[in-house]
């Protein structure tokens, strides 16, 4: 074993900047083969260290195959990764040079991305070639054999950390700070700091109120009189937000209420994202109590979405008798009696509400 000697040469690289891949391939040469004979299942032979895409590597060689019965009457190769403490996805071949004509002949080919770190540093053949004397005399010439194997590091492409947004975040902080407002509102003795610019992004009134050809440019103080203090606070935050205020504190009821009175300012001021929203909120909310005064709403702030899930809570389930008992429903009755026409005959022309 003593006059047993490897060496390892390189041949040319190749990097393939598509796929952010680094290859080479190394020429693995051992003499005094048959001196290694006989060292015992599970030893082997490394070879010199060589590096590939910015990590080093190195082949070990069992004369007397792996350490499990599998590799007996067998020279077993595996791929050695060296580099501490690193992570790294790499496909890898095993050749056998033919002593005669020089051809490479692949004997395995992992083509499939093998992931070497800390805990798999060496991965491989057990099978590698077999140990006769038929084989070894196609393949070992002066008691020489060269295996070469192509190794190909892939690289993930360097991906820069980026933050979540906070641009909505920063906005309803512009809204609190009120730093660069032009325009307050007075609302019931409350006054409310705001930037034109933002109002007339998210609402067409208000552009047409600030920018357009009749508005009033130079407005710095508007009045509010048909609208709660908390109401056009939660109005504004969705202005700034495009998103409903959180309304967790507040009881079932009075959250109803609030969603009712933002509509209404979603339909004054022009804001359809906010109407659906708010639409789509009372939907979830119809009870027998509720259903026709939210009916009444929906028909007076052109909601069809919202007033065709009224029509259709009331004909389904048995649920229009306790509908016409409610005082909601006496009181749309007096207040708008053609909704009920409306409703009755919808309900002729659809038998299956």
């Amino acid at each position: 074993m003593a006059a047993s000697q490897c060496s390892i040469s390189r041949m040319p690289s190749r990097c393939t900047a598509e796929t952010q891949t680094m290859r080479a391939t190394v020429a693995f040469e051992i003499a005094g083969c048959s001196l290694l004979k006989g060292i015992g299942r599970g030893k082997f032979l490394r070879s010199p260290a060589f590096s590939v895409g910015g990590y080093e590597w190195c082949i070990r060689y069992y004369p007397d195959g792996y350490k499990s019965e599998a590799g007996e009457g067998y020279v077993s190769l595996f791929l050695e990764f060296l580099t501490k403490n690193a992570e790294v996805r790499a496909t890898f071949n095993f050749m056998i040079v033919e002593p005669v004509e020089g051809k490479s002949i692949v004997v395995c080919s992992f083509t499939e991305p093998l992931v070497f770190d800390p805990k798999r540093l060496s991965l491989g053949i057990t099978k590698f070639m077999k140990t006769t004397t038929e084989v070894e005399w196609m393949y070992l010439r002066n008691d020489c054999l060269v295996i070469e194997c192509e190794v190909s590091v892939i690289k993930e492409p360097l991906e820069a950390h980026v933050p979540p947004s906070h641009f909505l975040d920063n906005l309803a902080k512009l809204l609190d700070g009120k730093k660069g407002a032009d325009v307050t509102f007075k609302v019931q003795g409350e006054v409310f700091s705001a930037h034109k610019v933002l109002l007339a992004t998210q609402s067409a009134v208000f552009d047409a109120e600030f920018y357009g050809p009749m508005g009033d440019k130079g407005a710095q103080d508007i009045t509010i009189d048909d609208m709660q203090p908390a109401v056009f606070k939660s109005f504004l935050h969705f202005i700034y937000t495009d998103s409903m205020p959180s309304m967790d504190d507040l009881e079932d009821d009075d959250k109803r209420e609030m969603v009712k009175h933002l509509l209404v300012a979603a339909d004054k001021y022009a804001m359809e994202r906010m109407k659906l929203i708010c639409e789509g909120m009372l939907c979830k909310s119809l009870d027998v109590e509720n259903v026709a005064t939210i009916l009444a709403l929906a028909d007076q702030h052109n909601c069809s979405n919202l007033k065709d899930a009224c029509i259709e809570f009331m004909f389904s389930s048995n649920r229009m008798n306790d509908v016409i008992a409610s005082q909601g429903y006496v009181q749309l009755k007096r207040s708008s009696p053609d909704i009920i026409v409306d409703v009755l005959e919808r309900a002729a022309m659809s038998p299956k509400i």
